[in-house]
């Protein structure tokens, strides 16, 4: 990913995911980085990083977004996507089950 912004390396949360950046008159899809961490010394905050592959971006500028969130808010977060991954999940097992019969 060239002009890179976020440092990705082993602790990256995520360092290949599917992603979009939409607009009223454009759709790019790119690779992205998409990173959760907070800070190593008096954390008091955690921050939501995500930048998508420049090269494949056609209508946006190399850039990155974050939000920073309070662990109250992280933890909403972390709950819509414990429950969206069980529904997807349990989606997913079923359609498995109709391939047996």
């Amino acid at each position: 990913m060239p002009n890179r912004l976020l440092k990705v390396n082993a602790y990256t949360t995520l360092d290949l995911v599917d992603a979009a950046a939409r607009g009223h008159d454009f759709e790019d899809e790119a690779v992205a980085v998409l990173n959760v961490t907070s800070p190593r010394e008096d954390p008091d905050h955690v921050k939501f990083q995500l930048e998508l592959d420049n090269s494949q971006l056609e209508s946006v500028p190399a850039h990155a977004d974050e939000v920073t969130l309070s662990p109250d808010q992280a933890r909403t977060i972390a709950d819509a996507l414990n429950s969206h991954a069980d529904k997807v999940e349990a989606n997913l097992a079923d359609e498995g089950d109709g391939d047996d019969a």
